[in-house]
C-alpha cells in the first residue's frame, strides 16, 4: 500500500528557509516520478515541483529560482528545499507519487506558514 508522510512544515519568517520531507513506503521508490503540490487558502491546488525517476526536475513558475526538489532513493525520501520564502507560499504542501494503479497518490500534507 502506497503511503506518503510529509513533515518539516511550520512557521517561518519572510525570506527564511524550510525543508520539507516526504517519507515513502509501499512501492519501489527509485522507479517512480514524485512531486510536490500545494493548496493555499482560497486558491486551487498548485503544482510546485516534480522529479522523475532519472532525476530530472521541474518547478512551478511561482517557485522557480527559490525552491529545489530532490530525492534520496536510499532513504525512500523526497525533499523540498524552500528558500526566500514569501507570504504567498503559505499553504498545505502535499507529496505526490505517480505509482500504479492510481498514478497519483497523495500524503496528508504539512502546513507551511510564512509570516512575520
Amino acid at each position: 500500500q502506497v503511503q506518503l508522510v510529509e513533515s518539516g512544515g511550520g512557521l517561518v519568517q519572510p525570506g527564511g528557509s524550510l525543508r520539507l520531507s516526504c517519507a515513502a513506503s509501499g512501492f519501489t521508490f527509485s522507479r517512480y516520478d514524485l512531486g510536490w503540490n500545494r493548496q493555499a487558502p482560497g486558491k486551487p491546488r498548485e503544482f510546485v515541483a516534480g522529479i522523475t525517476s532519472a532525476g530530472g526536475t521541474r518547478l512551478g513558475d511561482s517557485v522557480k529560482g527559490r525552491f529545489t526538489i530532490s530525492r534520496d532513493n536510499a532513504k525512500n525520501t523526497l525533499y523540498l528545499q524552500m528558500n526566500s520564502l514569501r507570504p504567498e507560499d503559505t499553504a498545505v504542501y502535499y507529496c505526490n507519487a505517480y505509482v500504479p494503479p492510481a498514478y497519483d497518490y497523495w500524503g496528508q500534507g504539512t502546513q507551511v506558514t510564512v509570516s512575520s
